[in-house]
């Protein structure tokens, strides 16, 4: 194994992992700050105990993904130096804002947060958990503006042999990176939402403070109608973005080998590479994919054999990822439709509360499938069109890579089953204030 392939899978495991944890404190910060109004508002102390509840599952969260936060962002300089060279001038720049503005902020507040239930009035505590929900969003805007400047460079020039900024606005505004941010975070507010009903459902399942829990539901149920909705519907325009800036990884997303009009999907199809077709397709619908990239059924639609071997994106991973995600988005909207018809009698359903415990693991899998469509589909670039990833690691021996990798591996493994241990932990115990 190569010092390159060692990286790419070294960054893998720590952005995979980092990401368990950064999608639930982005849409649990909102949750409980809701709460914490509604408390303020109505003065019913169920609310309360409401926040503190959730806030507590959100702090653990939170501390979990700090950490594996910081030692992803080293990487740029020990395991991708020449990258960081290379487009520091640009990727640097917007880093250093989300860590000495964003990040800073959350963080301050959420210790004033943690601290001031004595200290401050109702209202200026409940307005502090606003400003670490926004704070959290501000950090996650920076790097998402981060990431869709290297799946489309926008406002730059070759100057000295690297890449300098030109226009600091073109890429903070680019199309690419307003998508981006709007697709991602949604996702993280649909996950938050099912970690709020899955784990009230347990909770109605066991006849436990069913007043609590029941609102705790219709809460999550509220904001992850909302924001599946959102994210299907704003899933179309990304599509149509990704065919103009990035053709070669929509015709991977749809193992789509031939240039040609009325474009066809498949329900399901599956590529060999090697021989450039697919070896299964099932579900030909004639003229979705021109549909859905130009929305015009007549419009032509790059194929792979139109790109060099060498810079089209590994097929089969890029495919599938999509289709976890597509295939699930459309799950979740499901069952948040059925959910709001059957949100004022869940008691009576113990067949959808079930539904909704099992369910847990399925949005984390999809956000992980989004990250997976996004950058391995960018591949062979590490800066779409610009710098190729082989160009871009650090010159370093590969032992050193592994040594660390597996260090990793090891140290987020165990990080992880303490983190979710103590997050689950108190989520069954319920809140301690209420009777059971």
């Amino acid at each position: 194994m190569d010092v390159v392939f060692l990286s790419r899978l070294q960054f893998a495991a720590a952005t995979m992992f980092h990401f368990l944890f950064v999608p639930l404190t982005l849409g649990l910060s909102i949750i409980v700050a809701y709460m914490e109004t509604k408390y303020v508002r109505t003065k019913d102390p169920v609310y309360l105990s409401m926040t503190k509840f959730w806030g507590k599952l959100f702090l653990i969260n939170f501390a979990v993904g700090v950490v594996t936060g910081i030692t992803l962002e080293f990487q740029f300089g020990t395991n991708w130096s020449r990258y960081s060279t290379y487009v520091g001038d640009i990727f640097g720049s917007l880093l250093a804002i989300e860590a000495t503005v964003a990040f800073f902020l959350e963080s301050t507040l959420i210790g004033i947060w943690v601290f001031g239930w004595k200290k401050l009035s109702a209202k200026a505590h409940a307005f502090v958990m606003w400003l670490v929900a926004i704070g959290g969003s501000l950090s996650a805007v920076w790097i998402l503006i981060a990431n869709a400047w290297m799946q489309h460079p926008v406002g730059y020039t070759i100057r000295n042999g690297r890449a300098e900024l030109t226009d600091f606005i073109a890429v903070i505004t680019q199309k690419f990176a307003v998508l981006t941010i709007l697709h991602t975070l949604s996702a993280a507010y649909v996950l938050s939402a099912f970690f709020v009903m899955s784990i009230s459902a347990w909770h109605l399942l066991k006849k436990n403070n069913v007043e609590f829990f029941s609102k705790s539901f219709k809460i999550g149920l509220v904001m992850g109608l909302l924001s599946t909705v959102f994210v299907v519907a704003e899933g179309d325009f990304h599509a149509v973005d990704v065919a103009k800036v990035q053709p070669a990884k929509l015709a991977a997303m749809e193992t789509h080998w031939e240039t040609q009009t009325k474009a066809p999907v498949f329900l399901f199809s599956w590529p060999d590479e090697e021989n450039e077709r697919n070896i299964i397709e099932i579900g030909r619908i004639p003229g979705v994919l021109s549909f859905l990239a130009f929305h015009d059924i007549n419009a032509p639609v790059q194929g792979l054999k139109e790109f060099p071997k060498d810079e089209r994106p590994p097929v089969a991973i890029t495919a599938l990822a999509f289709k976890i995600m597509v295939g699930l988005g459309f799950l979740f909207l499901g069952l948040m439709i059925t959910g709001w018809f059957l949100r004022n009698k869940l008691s009576e359903k113990p067949w959808f509360l079930k539904i909704m415990v099992v369910s847990l693991p399925l949005p984390y899998i999809a956000i992980e499938a989004g990250w997976v469509l996004a950058e391995v589909g960018r591949q062979p670039w590490i800066v779409y069109g610009l710098l190729k990833t082989s160009d871009a690691a650090s010159p370093i021996a590969a032992g050193q890579v592994l040594t660390t990798l597996i260090g990793f591996i090891v140290l987020y493994g165990l990080l992880g089953i303490a983190g979710f241990y103590m997050i689950f932990k108190n989520a069954l115990k319920g809140p301690k204030d209420l009777a059971h």
